[in-house]
């Protein structure tokens, strides 16, 4: 089910929460919304990624369980589980992978591939959880997941390549 693209722009627009829920209004492009919110954490991750690891950790972690509320109660108001505009789960997911590859083109490139080739495939136990898992925290924890195994393959070439 998906709501009147009329209540979808207020939701989005109107509070901070669903515009933040919304990427920023990224959310809100007609094609490719998940695409399109992965693209737009990219200019996020910039200063993110120069902060230490372990403070640029804590930020994502932070922005996980803020996600929590701001997907849950967008959500909830647009009446849609996981409405494809909401797109600060694919925000955190991004940031996830970004703090662990080299800050380089070729590696966000392959960041961004990966991450959004698992988020839209959603291998198991992805799926599984997506279907399982209500409100914001399940809206949330499929991308983290997602983020996860795109860091798989980029760890294994980051050990392999000279």
């Amino acid at each position: 089910m998906e709501t009147k693209p009329a209540k979808t722009r207020q939701v989005a627009l109107a509070t901070p929460t669903g515009f933040l829920a919304f990427g920023l209004g990224s959310g809100l492009s007609p094609k490719a919304p998940g695409t399109v919110g992965s693209l737009a954490a990219l200019v996020f991750a910039v200063p993110l990624v120069a902060l230490p690891l372990w403070i640029g950790f804590v930020v994502v972690v932070g922005a996980f369980f803020v996600g929590i509320y701001l997907c849950g109660e967008t959500a909830t108001r647009l009446g849609v589980h996981d409405h494809g505009g909401i797109v600060w789960d694919e925000f955190v997911g991004m940031w996830l992978v970004l703090l662990f590859v080299p800050f380089e083109l070729a590696w966000w490139l392959a960041a961004l591939v990966l991450f959004r080739l698992f988020d839209i495939l959603k291998p198991w136990p992805i799926r599984w959880l997506d279907r399982k898992l209500g409100g914001g925290f399940g809206i949330m924890i499929d991308d983290v997941l997602a983020a996860v195994y795109a860091l798989v393959p980029l760890w294994a070439l980051l050990y392999w390549l000279p």
